[in-house]
């Protein structure tokens, strides 16, 4: 989704892009989506309830009591002129039908990642993969965690060459900016290069 809408005072354009955050169950999406939205988020979670202890895998997440059942939603204007409209994902399979709907008209999306758990952001990086939306790969660096680099995440999760992988704390506002950019400019580069071969 990309919107643009015009600003009486100053007669500018302003552009809105439409960004997803996406990941395994209990990795921080959204964490990272209240941490940086400027307005209050719109979120749908759930209590976890019994009858979810047979499909959802809680190992390595025990403390989490809730869970995302429909998308969460926030706004952050990056600079003026610019604002992000973020929609973040559920993480457990069943919920894996709203993807679709979710996806339509994005610029990109960004994969947090759990490194005691990696292997439960493989189903987002195909996805992404597959529909050829340009994704950045954030490492959420949870307090205990073995910290793994970059290029050692890339690696495990056998990542297209070039997609951007980045460290960061989901509940902190300057880090999760810091992610939403790399992605802006990321994705931007993508399209640009998708459109110069459309048209050369």
């Amino acid at each position: 989704m990309v919107t643009e809408h015009s600003d009486a005072v100053g007669d500018t354009t302003a552009l809105a892009l439409k960004i997803l955050v996406a990941g395994g169950f209990g990795v921080g999406k959204t964490t990272l989506v209240g941490a940086v939205s400027e307005i209050r988020p719109l979120r749908t979670e759930e209590l976890l309830s019994e009858a979810g202890q047979l499909v959802d895998d809680t190992d390595g997440v025990d403390q989490k009591v809730t869970t995302t059942v429909a998308m969460d939603f926030g706004r952050i204007t990056i600079r003026s002129g610019l604002s992000l409209y973020l929609f973040g994902t559920p993480g457990q399979d069943r919920f894996w039908f709203l993807w679709d709907e979710l996806s339509q008209g994005a610029l990109g999306a960004v994969v947090l990642a759990d490194t005691r758990r990696l292997e439960d952001c493989f189903p987002a990086v195909d996805y992404f993969e597959h529909r050829r939306i340009p994704f950045v790969v954030a490492v959420n660096c949870f307090a205990g965690a073995r910290t793994h680099g970059a290029h050692d995440v890339s690696r495990a999760l056998d990542l297209d060459q070039g997609t951007p992988v980045v460290l960061c704390d989901a509940r902190d506002r300057d880090s999760g900016k810091e992610v939403l950019i790399r992605l802006v400019e990321y994705a931007g580069r993508i399209h640009t290069a998708r459109l110069l071969d459309s048209v050369g």
